[in-house]
């Protein structure tokens, strides 16, 4: 799939006050500061298209991006360790859950690991709740320029290996850097095939 317009479209706290369309959509989410908003311009070719930052918690709402005019890609806030206070999390929690569990053209939730990193809990958990309300999901396994590619491999062997204890089959997954575009044209691959397979 080659990216020829990218848009935003609008921001919102509600899952009802989502764009009325029956086009597909896609969701992108990981702990806080995992690199969810980097990932996106790379694979948007789009420098701007979502804000970073090095201070976690920066996306707060659900963010809709219009993609060649044919589908979404919805940026979710984070979760994890945002320096916000326990209500806010709390309502970002709500706010995600309603609008996973609701949008009925969502394809796939692609869940943004840190492959720098051994497997963390609240990733582990989180992968967990959106198997068993039986929603799709892709794994991205993110900053992979960042440290040796053992450190990397072994990382990432051993988040499926744990999450193999719980699932049956493991979700598709990919890895991926930012810097590097690595892994850029396996997504936008995978989203074209689901495109495809549902007109």
């Amino acid at each position: 799939m080659k990216i020829k317009s990218a848009e935003f479209v609008i921001s919102n706290t509600d899952h009802t006050k989502c764009p009325v369309t029956t086009q597909p959509e896609y969701a992108f989410i990981g702990r806080s500061n995992v690199g969810k908003s980097s990932l996106i311009n790379m694979l948007t070719d789009k420098t701007k298209l979502a804000k970073t930052s090095g201070k976690p918690g920066k996306t707060q709402l659900i963010n809709h991006f219009h993609i060649n005019e044919e589908w979404y890609l919805v940026d979710l806030p984070g979760y994890g360790w945002a320096q916000v206070s326990k209500t806010l999390k709390e309502s970002w929690q709500q706010m995600i859950r309603q609008y996973l569990l609701r949008r009925e053209n969502l394809m796939n939730i692609f869940v943004l690991i840190d492959s720098r990193i051994p497997p963390q809990k609240i990733d582990l958990e989180f992968i967990q709740w959106v198997g068993e309300n039986g929603l799709p999901v892709s794994i991205i396994f993110t900053k992979a320029d960042k440290t040796g590619n053992r450190k990397i491999l072994s990382n990432i062997a051993t988040f499926k290996n744990t999450l193999s204890q719980t699932w049956e089959q493991l979700p598709p997954s990919f890895v991926s850097s930012s810097a590097q575009k690595i892994g850029q044209q396996e997504i936008l691959d995978y989203i074209d095939q689901i495109n495809r397979s549902i007109v």
